[in-house]
């Protein structure tokens, strides 16, 4: 069943977030069995002729590729599309304009306002047509929810058409309260409910990206109503894995 099928029935799924540039590692990181993966070009030295690599490595596991952008600009919207991305994760939306915004860059008229193209995603213009169809039944747009005055409008945004599921931010988030990085304040943790609470009656799934490879951390996550999460990222699984690791050997020689 494609993503989109799964997101319009709420179910849960799990993915994790791509940084690195080598294609190698998202290959092994999808054959794990994620139900997608972020390619972060927000907060990553990703650039796009790395994540069009990916994004083939990625769609010869069939693993969808989701790319966390650096703006809501439809520019690059349209390049990692016509790359052949599934979707995209678009930070700071912070009303239903924004939200749709994004959605109209996925699309061509006159669903939206896309710049025709062919590229990888078109079959290199031999499948333009089928693109169109794919676009429709496949296409992911995950606004990510980020900034307090996204708070104050998330019934708003989380109602425009295309929306498929939305993520939280909660350090810029908590940033834009004028409480950066104290993620437990009750009036940040309030914000987070009211998005979720938000996200349930409305029937759209959400969630948020729990960092360290912390399978209780996701676990508690899952419980608390979330059922769209990312789970940490290549830079943190290896690091801890090797930390781990040589503790634990250290350990055998003390």
């Amino acid at each position: 069943m494609p993503l989109k099928a799964k997101l319009a029935r709420s179910e849960l799924t799990i993915g994790s977030w791509i940084t690195l540039g080598h294609p190698a590692i998202a290959e092994i990181i999808a054959s794990a069995g994620f139900d997608w993966l972020v390619l972060d070009m927000e907060h990553s030295v990703l650039e796009l002729n790395e994540a069009q690599m990916i994004i083939q490595v990625l769609d010869g596991q069939r693993c969808p590729a989701i790319v966390r952008l650096t703006s809501n600009h439809p520019d690059q919207i349209k390049r990692v599309m016509d790359a052949g991305a599934t979707g995209i994760m678009v930070p700071m939306i912070k009303s239903a304009a924004d939200a749709r915004a994004a959605v109209e860059s996925v699309y061509y008229p006159p669903e939206g306002k896309r710049g025709v193209g062919l590229a990888r995603a078109q079959g290199y213009g031999a499948r333009f047509h089928e693109y169109r169809q794919w676009l429709k039944n496949n296409a992911i747009i995950i606004v990510m929810i980020e900034h307090i005055d996204a708070v104050q409008q998330i019934d708003a945004i989380l109602s425009v058409a295309g929306i498929d599921a939305y993520i939280i931010g909660p350090y810029d988030l908590s940033g834009s309260m004028g409480r950066p990085g104290e993620l437990d304040h009750p009036h940040v943790q309030d914000a987070i409910r009211q998005i979720l609470e938000a996200g349930q009656r409305l029937r759209k799934p959400g969630g948020i990206h729990v960092i360290e490879p912390d399978p209780s951390a996701l676990q508690q996550r899952i419980k608390a109503g979330f059922n769209f999460l990312g789970y940490s990222l290549d830079i943190r699984i290896l690091d801890t894995l090797c930390r781990n690791h040589m503790q634990t050997i250290k350990s055998y020689h003390e």
